[in-house]
């Protein structure tokens, strides 16, 4: 299993046990889904319910919860365009040097890359939901949740130059 590290912060971003596409070879997107969590009790892990417990609403105490967010404790934290762009700047100059340091040879592909997802992120900006690691670290990882194109399946992209994988 393969655990996905935020290089600045070190926190936890996810893990191969969810289903993971590279993009453009600049970023992650991994695929999630709502569950459904009751303190104390069995996690609804996405199941198809049967008939007869579909209208079922939710149990008292139970809540849905992303489950990318929810296994990785990620933080939900909220920007305006402006103030997206000026951490976009910082962390994109973070990464940048952390890869100078440990990868120099992706720091070419990680500025072209990352410039040309960046536009697209900021032309999008009001479909995105923001998220920290746990440590919510200012300098961190932030991860952009959205939803496909069916507008009901939600994903996380993650900066796949501001991660490292950690064999478990």
């Amino acid at each position: 299993m393969l655990l996905y590290e935020d290089i600045l912060s070190g926190d936890e971003m996810f893990s191969d046990a969810f289903p993971i596409k590279e993009v453009d070879n600049i970023v992650y997107e991994v695929d999630c889904q709502l569950i459904t969590v009751k303190a104390g009790a069995d996690i609804d892990i996405g199941a198809n319910p049967s008939a007869e417990d579909a209208e079922d609403a939710l149990e008292e105490g139970a809540t849905q919860v992303n489950n990318v967010a929810h296994s990785f404790r990620l933080q939900s934290t909220s920007f305006d365009k402006k103030s997206f762009l000026t951490y976009l700047k910082g962390y994109m100059k973070a990464v940048k040097a952390k890869l100078q340091d440990t990868n120099p040879g992706a720091v070419e592909e990680f500025e072209k890359g990352a410039q040309a997802f960046a536009k697209k992120l900021v032309a999008n900006f009001k479909d995105y939901e923001f998220y920290t690691g746990e440590k919510m670290d200012p300098d961190g990882m932030v991860a952009l949740l959205n939803y496909r194109e069916d507008g009901v399946t939600p994903y996380f992209t993650f900066w796949k130059h501001g991660l490292k994988q950690v064999k478990l």
